[in-house]
């Protein structure tokens, strides 16, 4: 039987977000939870997932940004639709019942002459009378079986009726969790190629030194680790900018959650410093997050103010904070990890004018990745000799 258009849509979703990550069925299956045949049917449209969840978790994973997330959550919404058609049972079928009367099998006797019977005897009155009984048994016969076909038909109309109601009816349309009709009250941007410091940061690099560019200004941080494939090693600041879009109706900021959708093991890479270390104040709103906890929290941290002529400690201060368009608000978390490789994403709670939501906070549209460097070759990089060294070399240099 051919698959259902909307089914093969789905699936054909599927499968070009599993070709473009590239990773084989078991792999991505062990990373959402999935056995390798199931995440098979799934892309081969012989399943669809009863739950949009796990789909949504694929296309996090294989770096499917928003926009193609909601053309997939639509188009799973249509396969679930047909999915859920295709489960209904049918309805059962009447048999239908004929009105029509049955054919008297015996021949009527002729009624006898009205005229008396010239001295009949009782033989002859007993074999008189008896082609007129059986006329009379059998009389009422196709009048009883056209009152019975006319109650069974009228029983089995309701029921009939029922059943075309029951699977005519349109499977009711599913609402998107987390959907807002109208446009946030708050514009947000995000910075997530910063260093600690403007100078001190490592990235794990799948390349000898010999083919890894001196370290860039900071400037240039995002283009140097694009060209190179470089994921964040061992820490990853994200910095959050959140505007209100009016002067005067104020945007609460109520908490700041972490979701790791991918743990695995650290990468087996080079780990490059763009820096042996740099003095440097943190901003405020200062969130630390251990990726290595089960589920790990955003924690307000102390800041420093070095704008002045010393060194000023800001306390830590814990949500909600409030933002309007004269006055944003700028949160950084800093996400560190030393036993894994780890993709993540943020969500911020929010409420305004009687409306509240969560934003999904992503490095345009996939998630954050801080992979450990413990035990990987450290290199820093001698701008004398123009070449990237062992950190242990640039240590006995000094």
């Amino acid at each position: 039987m051919p698959k259902d258009a909307a089914v093969e849509e789905f699936a054909g979703l599927v499968r070009a977000l599993k070709a473009r990550d590239g990773r084989s069925y078991e792999a991505l299956g062990r990373r959402l939870s999935v056995s390798a045949s199931t995440l098979h049917r799934y892309c081969s449209g012989a399943t669809v997932p009863e739950e949009f969840a796990v789909v949504d978790r694929l296309a996090l994973l294989c770096g499917a940004d928003e926009e193609e997330r909601r053309a997939l959550e639509a188009a799973w919404t249509e396969a679930d639709r047909a999915r859920r058609r295709a489960a209904s049972p049918a309805p059962t079928p009447v048999p239908a019942v004929s009105a029509a009367p049955e054919a008297n099998p015996e021949p009527s006797a002729p009624e006898p002459g009205p005229g008396p019977a010239p001295g009949p005897s009782a033989a002859d009155v007993s074999a008189a009378e008896a082609p007129r009984a059986r006329p009379r048994r059998g009389a009422p016969a196709p009048l009883l079986v056209a009152a019975v076909a006319l109650v069974v038909l009228a029983l089995a109309a309701p029921l009939l009726g029922h059943r075309t109601h029951t699977t005519s009816a349109p499977a009711p349309a599913s609402t998107p969790p987390g959907r807002t009709a109208a446009p946030l009250p708050f514009t947000w941007s995000i910075g997530s190629q910063l260093w600690e410091g403007g100078c001190a940061h490592t990235y794990l690099v799948d390349r000898a030194p010999r083919a890894v560019a001196p370290p860039p200004v900071t400037a240039d941080s995002g283009a140097w680790a694009g060209t190179h494939g470089a994921v964040h090693g061992g820490e990853a600041l994200v910095r959050i900018t959140v505007q209100g879009r009016s002067p005067s109706d104020a945007v609460v900021l109520h908490a700041l959650h972490v979701r790791v959708v991918d743990r695995a093991a650290p990468l087996p890479w080079n780990a490059y410093r763009m820096d042996n270390g740099c003095g440097g104040a943190v901003t405020p709103r200062h969130f630390a997050v251990d990726l290595d906890r089960p589920r790990p929290l955003a924690k307000p941290v102390d800041g420093l103010d070095a704008s002045g002529a010393e060194v000023r400690k800001i306390p830590a201060v814990s949500f909600p904070y409030k933002v309007t368009s004269s006055d944003p608000e700028e949160l950084l978390v800093s996400a560190r990890t030393a036993g894994c490789d780890c993709r993540w994403y943020l969500e911020l709670e929010w409420s305004a004018g009687g409306r509240t939501g969560t934003v999904r906070i992503t490095d345009g549209g996939k998630p954050f990745r801080t992979s450990g460097t413990r035990g990987r070759p450290t290199y820093v990089h001698d701008s004398a000799e123009g070449r990237w060294i062992t950190n242990s070399d640039s240590e006995q240099t000094r």
